[in-house]
């Protein structure tokens, strides 16, 4: 069977960043605990997906997604200036290490709708968050296998999640 939409792959992978001797890696999907999701409802890159399409169970792979394709270019716009009053809680202090550089501080916008955002710079009167994706602006290379691909059944296709082994359980 073949990766196409609608089916459930199972896969490991390994994430590199960065180029030639720069490339760093940041992300494995092992053996231990591969990703697996429906192809077309993931939320991942497109991009991504539109590099499996084809592939079968231990077919490898080793492409390339552009920062472009993948979670886009840094925005501007997503660093943000907050007072650094919004962080002080007990006796009108900051928690000791809640303002670390690169610490993620989960928020809610005004409809509820929930963010992270990763401090970047901290000041006395104020503190820069990042709310763009941690991959964004990045050249992501992804090298791995497939382990198995087979068709979503209704109920996954309607929930838009794997169920059983590597996905939800109900």
């Amino acid at each position: 069977m073949k990766i196409e939409s609608n089916k459930v792959v199972k896969l490991v992978y390994e994430l590199y960043v960065g180029e030639g001797d720069k490339r760093e890696m940041v992300e494995i999907a092992g053996e231990d605990d591969p990703m697996v999701f429906i192809h077309g409802l993931s939320g991942l890159p497109e991009e991504f997906e539109n590099q499996l399409i084809g592939f079968s169970a231990d077919d490898t792979f080793n492409f390339t997604v552009s920062a472009e394709d993948g979670y886009g270019n840094i925005d501007e716009e997503a660093l943000i200036d907050f007072p650094i009053e919004q962080f002080k809680i007990e006796n009108d202090e900051v928690p000791e290490g809640m303002l670390e550089i690169g610490n993620f501080i989960p928020f809610a916008n005004d409809e509820g709708n929930k963010m992270t955002g990763r401090v970047t710079e901290v000041f006395p009167e104020y503190v820069i968050l990042d709310f763009n994706h941690p991959l964004a602006g990045q050249t992501m290379h992804f090298t791995g296998h497939i382990i198995s691909v087979r068709n979503a059944n209704p109920d996954e296709l309607s929930h838009g999640h794997v169920h059983g082994e590597g996905g939800v359980i109900h």
